[in-house]
């Protein structure tokens, strides 16, 4: 009887390894998150397998509001914490996985398919900024800076 349970004792731990390197490794591209807590306007912590990742909007630069408070920096805080606190995000990569802080590098999606980066930056929160070679959808994103500024929304009304 030991003889028939070794092996499944021997391949459970390997799957047991397995599963554990899995969980340690920063999410797969796509993978569903939920956020635990809002940075600022363009960082979030997001809970993903039971670790806790620090993500960075790719794409966007909102106005700072932690160390330095610039115009429209605590509004975009707001404005971000009231779209993503505590819900559910479908997170996708372009290049980068990392910056050179260690937060991953993402577009992130409400569920109802829209992209935050974008919301952010049409509603005037965030600019768009293009940080090469992560462009994928930097054509998009001016587009939305473009239409808030001429309809001076958030801080293209403001600052």
């Amino acid at each position: 009887m030991v003889k028939r349970i070794v092996p499944w004792l021997l391949a459970l731990l390997g799957l047991a390894g397995a599963l554990a390197y899995f969980l340690s490794q920063p999410p797969a591209e796509g993978e569903a998150a939920r956020v635990v807590y809002v940075v600022d306007g363009d960082t979030i912590h997001v809970e993903m397998n039971g670790q806790t990742y620090r993500v960075r909007y790719i794409g966007v630069d909102a106005p700072e509001s932690t160390r330095i408070v610039e115009c429209f920096g605590r509004e975009a805080t707001e404005f971000n914490r009231a779209l993503v606190a505590d819900r559910r995000l479908r997170l996708e990569r372009d290049v980068s996985e990392t910056d050179r802080y260690g937060r991953l590098l993402r577009y992130a999606y409400l569920p109802d398919g829209r992209m935050v980066n974008e919301v952010l930056v049409r509603e005037g929160y965030a600019l768009a900024r293009s940080f090469p070679p992560d462009v994928k959808y930097q054509d998009r994103l001016r587009e939305a800076e473009r239409d808030a500024r001429q309809n001076r929304r958030g801080l293209w009304g403001k600052c």
